[in-house]
């Protein structure tokens, strides 16, 4: 019996068929997107104790969904800060994170660890005042085991943040006490690390809203929030329309 051999163009186009039907099923789900609505509320404090040190803490509530609908996170993070002069601070520290009840862990709190590295800098111009941060984060997430129970030992992976916010007045006193602002700020995640596999992009925080000088060093900032994030997945997203209220408040209690 005679075995008819495929022509070179018929085995091209099978391979092509085989290898597009891997990639489907391996890599290629359709992208699913979910959309939420949350309320984001933060405390910010930072106290400058000399000219070369101070401390920060900052603290953070937010909901799940619905805008009211139960809690979805809070953060409890503090920091030791050096001053390298007046418009230029690097800092270090450590958050603990609560991650509420969610879709894979229904009835139990996940806790985690987050060492964290920064430097920020502020410039002024005449009219225009901006804030831009590096940060780094190694994160420990506990691991869960099923809906009602946590595993023993952490998930590991590093994130790195980059912050810029651009502040300009509405009036000519803005930055003096009772005057506002118009404010953007943006926000890049990024994953790495052995564990991370489809979302190095890990999220991007826009924000667009208002500062209201409550005295000449604290400010008071709400507005509108878009988050977009890639889960581990690789194939799914969340989409979180938010209202996010912070205050932040700043003490020099250096001798004059």
């Amino acid at each position: 019996m005679r075995v008819k051999k495929g022509t070179p163009k018929n085995n091209s186009v099978v391979a092509l068929l085989v290898l597009m039907m891997i990639v489907r099923t391996g890599f290629g789900q359709e992208k699913q997107t979910q959309s939420f609505n949350q309320v984001w509320l933060g405390y910010f404090n930072q106290t400058r104790f000399s000219n070369k040190w101070g401390s920060w803490t900052d603290l953070h509530l937010r909901t799940k969904e619905d805008f009211f609908t139960n809690f979805f996170q809070s953060i409890v993070r503090v920091g030791l800060t050096y001053y390298l002069n007046d418009a230029a601070k690097i800092t270090a520290g450590y958050a603990y994170v609560s991650n509420y009840p969610g879709d894979n862990h229904k009835n139990v709190t996940q806790p985690e660890h987050r060492p964290w590295q920064q430097i920020q800098w502020l410039t002024k111009y005449k009219k225009i005042k901006t804030v831009q941060g590096l940060r780094l984060e190694e994160k420990f997430r506990r691991k869960i085991l099923n809906q009602s129970q946590l595993a023993s030992g952490y998930n590991f992976n590093y994130k790195i943040r980059y912050n810029f916010l651009l502040q300009t007045p509405l009036l000519k006193k803005a930055f003096e006490p009772h005057g506002f602002a118009f404010i953007v700020n943006d926000e890049v995640h990024i994953n790495f690390g052995k564990q991370v596999i489809y979302n190095y992009f890990d999220q991007n925080r826009l924000f667009v809203g208002f500062g209201y000088q409550t005295n000449k060093s604290d400010q008071l900032q709400f507005g509108y929030m878009n988050l977009f994030q890639q889960l581990a997945t690789g194939y799914q997203y969340k989409s979180i329309n938010g209202v996010k209220i912070f205050y932040l408040h700043n003490l020099d209690v250096r001798k004059k």
